[in-house]
């Protein structure tokens, strides 16, 4: 089972796998360009969804990695891709950055 994280709760998961997390935000470049989130306490990198299968070998699977896309839907996919691949400590996070935006930082703009 993923776990589902708001984004408040986002540094409180990461703290609960050991900390050293990874947001890996699985939006296309038109969306990264429009709203992105800032590492906090974490490191951000964006691979687009289709993209993962190719370049797996780029993340480690020891590492806590939350997903992050839009709304939700999309990282959903990949944490679920990210698991079955053998990595232990995968979330989405809920919302995506819509939420981000609403709950955590209103900084980010929506779109």
């Amino acid at each position: 089972m993923i776990d589902q994280v708001r984004p408040t709760d986002l540094d409180a998961w990461l703290a609960a796998q050991g900390g050293n997390g990874l947001v890996l935000d699985v939006r296309e470049a038109p969306e990264l360009r429009a709203a992105s989130v800032a590492p906090a306490g974490f490191e951000v990198v964006a691979i687009p969804m289709n993209e993962i299968p190719a370049r797996l070998a780029e993340l480690d699977a020891d590492r806590p990695v939350a997903c992050l896309c839009h709304h939700g839907a999309r990282s959903q996919r990949v944490a679920m891709f990210l698991a079955h691949n053998g990595f232990e400590h995968v979330a989405n996070i809920v919302g995506g950055i819509d939420a981000w935006s609403l709950e955590r930082d209103c900084a980010v703009p929506r779109y």
